[in-house]
């Protein structure tokens, strides 16, 4: 069979043939791949910089897809960490792993939607205590993963969302997601009095957001989190002491290892439910495996999906 290989962490993957998997759990199966999303994560483990990339190569890359079994079921899966990838014309799964979909369910939409909507859908469920008639800022919201934040914030309840970013004209289009106000980060401080943050970005754009927005908080006793989830702008971010005790600020990351597997694999019915029915918009460009070596690094605002 065919698939993207990994052999080395400075070059996109390769088109080529690739031994077949097998199937060596109880419930393990052996699936079709139908389409298989571009993500972040998928980048930055086929590069190496991912905390959970195990330096072993080559590989296969991808950490979900939509599969059909040998029933001709649709499902929707997120592969084991040590398993082989999604980036296949076939693969392996663990069915625990898994999600039945309707059979009318588009499998680009699925594959493009779910890990980026995953993020904040876990870190609000998952990782504070996200309750109805709160406000939330979403850091890097132009990108696939914050604009469906802005929407699964609106989905859970929040009062007001500011969304915000580097590109005024990007940050236009996401008061049709929801969006309540949008600024740029030059302008954060105007979202000094909300009680959540998800952040994509950190480095050290974010340390001047935290900075502007805890000088500028009329209430720093009134509790702040945030959620650190993507590092679009820097692994490292420099916080000054003086925050910390100055402000009822809860700094947590959300992601693989301070979620459990489990937690993540309960959301997914639901979140499946939401993508499928329309209720995000999702924007996903179809492209045939075979051309994963030219498009690995493509800059385009759709979702990259693999499609064998």
């Amino acid at each position: 069979m065919h698939a993207a290989v990994v052999t080395s962490f400075d070059a996109p993957p390769r088109y080529s043939e690739h031994p077949a998997p097998v199937a060596r759990g109880e419930n393990d199966l052996v699936v079709d791949v139908l389409a298989a999303g571009l993500h972040q994560l998928v980048r930055a483990r086929a590069n190496g910089t991912h905390y959970s990339s195990t330096g072993t190569l080559p590989f296969v890359p991808g950490v979900d897809a939509v599969v059909r079994d040998q029933h001709g079921n649709l499902r929707y899966t997120v592969v084991d960490d040590g398993g082989m990838g999604t980036l296949a014309e076939r693969t392996v799964i663990d069915l625990r792993r898994s999600v039945l979909l309707p059979d009318d369910a588009d499998p680009v939409r699925i594959a493009a939607a779910m890990n980026p909507a995953m993020s904040s859908w876990v870190a609000l469920r998952r990782r504070i205590e996200f309750r109805k008639g709160r406000s939330v800022l979403v850091l890097g919201a132009t990108g696939s993963a914050g604009s469906m934040a802005v929407q699964i914030a609106k989905r859970f309840g929040a009062a007001y969302v500011i969304a915000a970013g580097r590109n005024a004209s990007r940050l236009e289009a996401l008061h049709e997601l929801g969006a309540d106000e949008t600024v740029t980060f030059e302008r954060v401080d105007r979202a000094a009095d909300v009680d959540v943050v998800i952040d994509y970005v950190w480095g050290e754009p974010s340390a001047r957001a935290m900075t502007a927005m805890i000088t500028a908080r009329r209430d720093r006793s009134a509790p702040l989190d945030w959620i650190q989830i993507g590092s679009v702008a820097g692994q490292t971010m420099p916080v000054d002491s003086a925050l910390l005790r100055g402000c009822r600020l809860q700094i947590c990351g959300s992601g693989i290892g301070s979620v459990p597997a489990r937690d993540f694999l309960a959301e997914l019915p639901e979140l499946t439910v939401a993508v499928n029915t329309d209720a995000l918009a999702v924007r996903a460009l179809p492209v045939p495996l075979a051309q994963v070596g030219e498009t690995w690094n493509a800059q385009t605002d759709d979702r990259i999906v693999y499609v064998p």
